[in-house]
């Protein structure tokens, strides 16, 4: 309701200011829009505005304007030119969005080449080169209405709103499961403590008993040492008496009997007395078992992870059928080469695909429900791979220049927005959640990047890889098929490998199920194969390709694009498909 007030509010405004005294004085239009009225000094025969002094100056600078024919003071009209009721309506609802640099400032313009919305100050100040394709919204917006960029981007929107929703609960659901499995563990850490406890105390009844054994074998020794002595004291104190009462009587007869049997009674008893002193008796203490120790001075124990995503799930391979759903063929008349090398396709929508055409420099956009090329964009270079990175936005590799192409699409049109130069052959490109991954061959490597071609992270392919030629990836690991070590091999995200499957004869492109499962390209066996997730199984799906190249997988309509090599017109030229059931 507000905005019809205001509409109506200027349209009244413009018609009566023709028909007042006071506004015989003609002011500046575009000021008047933004609630400032200053005298006009000026008139665009174009954009049938009058213009204040600095309007008037800006429209003879601004590239977009410079051209138009201006009218000074003298010759402009003297009546405000009242404006159509479609250009009012274009003024007050398509053109009401403030610029977020420039608050005051209203969005107008689009740089095709930055894909970034813009005041007339972004424009002046920032926009300004030869470099820069700006139109006027209102110049191009007239086809936007149902066309299939807005259901292209409305299907987006709408997919990944489903989306979010849907990881919110796939979080949700995983967040419960993994503070279950938590309480597990700590119920497991109260019986693992109760296990030790019993250990300990198993141990220690072990020594306890030890020690009675020690102990009960000291007493026996003492109460032998004490009746032996006993009963040698007596023989000696009895033997003593005799001696001496002998000695007292002289009765020497009996003393030398007496004394010559004390001698082999102090042999005896010095023998005795020997092998009784000869027990081993020792002093104890208690040395605790260092690696007990050691352990209960680090932990119990550690939690353990295992990861919940779906990809990481155990999968079996579908038994599929296949069924031929025709060839497209993708040759054009802008073709210089008589013979495409399809060396990379990725998918914009169920019914859109675009490929790299490698031997005619080109990226072109097929349109699968007509069965033809809508749009073709000329490269500076031979282009090896291509991915998505929105729905509106691509990325292609120039091995040969050593460039990333990124690309934009806009009214159904591919246009080239800019170039990252990088160091070294790219070839293989995939992009998962704002990160770009890139293969590289002499030397082998891995590269990932941001959405700008900004550096993030090198993995060295030594010892890995020799020849990277392709690579693809999601949440869980980066693919990469070698065409040298004939190998497919798993990455992830640590950089890490954890994985590869070797059963494959020359493979190529890769494309990536909604299951997790790897459809490999296998040029020396002329065949496609779906390769499960972990790499430990594969199984193939197609037995008719030859010499196939790069492969696409739209799990919307369950559908396999894939190209050929094959010096043969009548195969590289199209893009065939089969139906996977």
């Amino acid at each position: 309701m507000a905005s019809t007030g205001m509409q109506a509010s200027k349209q009244h405004s413009l018609t009566t200011s023709m028909a007042s005294d006071e506004d015989l004085q003609v002011y500046c239009q575009p000021c008047d829009e933004e609630g400032t009225r200053l005298p006009a000094h000026g008139y665009c025969t174009l954009c049938k505005e009058h213009l204040c002094k600095t309007c008037f100056t800006a429209h003879k600078i601004n590239r977009l304007s410079k051209q138009h024919t201006l009218l000074d003071a003298t010759s402009m009209p003297k009546v405000l030119q009242q404006p159509s009721t479609s250009n009012l309506t274009g003024i007050t609802t398509g053109l009401t969005t403030t610029c977020l640099t420039h608050p005051k400032e209203m969005i107008k313009f689009y740089c095709n080449n930055h894909t970034e919305l813009l005041c007339s100050v972004c424009l002046t100040l920032e926009h300004q080169g030869t470099s820069c394709k700006v139109d006027y919204i209102p110049d191009i917006s007239c086809d936007i209405v149902d066309s299939k960029e807005y259901q292209l981007i409305l299907k987006a929107v709408n997919t990944t709103s489903d989306q979010i929703q849907q990881m919110v609960q796939d979080v949700k659901g995983k967040t419960n499961q993994s503070n279950s499995s938590l309480k597990d563990a700590l119920a497991e850490i109260k019986k693992f403590r109760q296990d030790i406890d019993k250990r300990l105390d198993e141990l220690e009844r072990q020594v306890e008993n030890a020690a009675k054994v020690i102990e009960q074998e000291n007493n026996k020794h003492l109460k032998e040492v004490e009746t032996t002595c006993e009963d040698q004291t007596i023989s000696l104190t009895t033997s003593s008496d005799k001696i001496n009462q002998f000695n007292t009587s002289k009765q020497a007869d009996k003393l030398f009997k007496e004394l010559k049997l004390a001698e082999k009674t102090l042999k005896i008893v010095e023998e005795k007395t020997q092998q009784l002193s000869s027990y081993d008796i020792k002093q104890y203490n208690f040395k605790p078992n260092e690696e007990i120790v050691t352990q209960l001075k680090s932990s119990l124990g550690t939690l353990s992870q295992t990861t919940l995503d779906k990809e990481c799930q155990s999968v079996q391979i579908k038994s599929r059928q296949s069924a031929h759903q025709g060839d497209i063929c993708v040759k054009t008349s802008e073709d210089k080469e008589t013979m495409c090398g399809i060396s990379g396709i990725t998918s914009l929508s169920s019914d859109t695909l675009v490929i790299a055409d490698y031997h005619n420099m080109a990226v072109k956009m097929v349109d699968t429900s007509s069965q033809s090329v809508s749009d073709q964009l000329q490269l500076d270079g031979k282009p090896w791979d291509i991915t998505r990175l929105t729905f509106t936005e691509l990325a292609v590799t120039l091995p040969f220049i050593q460039t990333i192409q990124f690309i934009s699409i806009s009214s159904n049109k591919l246009k080239k927005r800019h170039a990252v130069k990088v160091g070294g052959d790219c070839h293989g490109i995939s992009c998962y959640q704002g990160k770009l991954v890139v293969s590289f061959v002499n030397p082998a490597k891995l590269q990932i990047l941001d959405m700008n071609g900004y550096l993030l992270t090198t993995i060295d392919g030594k010892n890995i890889f020799k020849n990277p030629y392709y690579v693809t990836s999601n949440s869980n690991a980066i693919y990469v098929s070698d065409v040298n070590m004939n190998i497919l091999t798993k990455i992830n995200w640590h950089c890490k490998v954890i994985g590869s499957y070797s059963r494959t004869g020359k493979p190529r492109g890769m494309a990536l199920s909604e299951d997790g499962t790897v459809f490999v390209c296998d040029k020396e066996r002329n065949v496609i194969e779906e390769i499960l997730e972990d790499c430990s199984t594969g199984k193939v799906v197609l037995k008719t390709a030859k010499s196939p190249y790069a492969v696409c997988w739209c799990g919307e309509t369950q559908k396999l694009y894939y190209s050929c090599y094959a010096e043969d017109e009548k195969v590289n030229n199209f893009l065939h498909i089969y139906k996977l059931s």
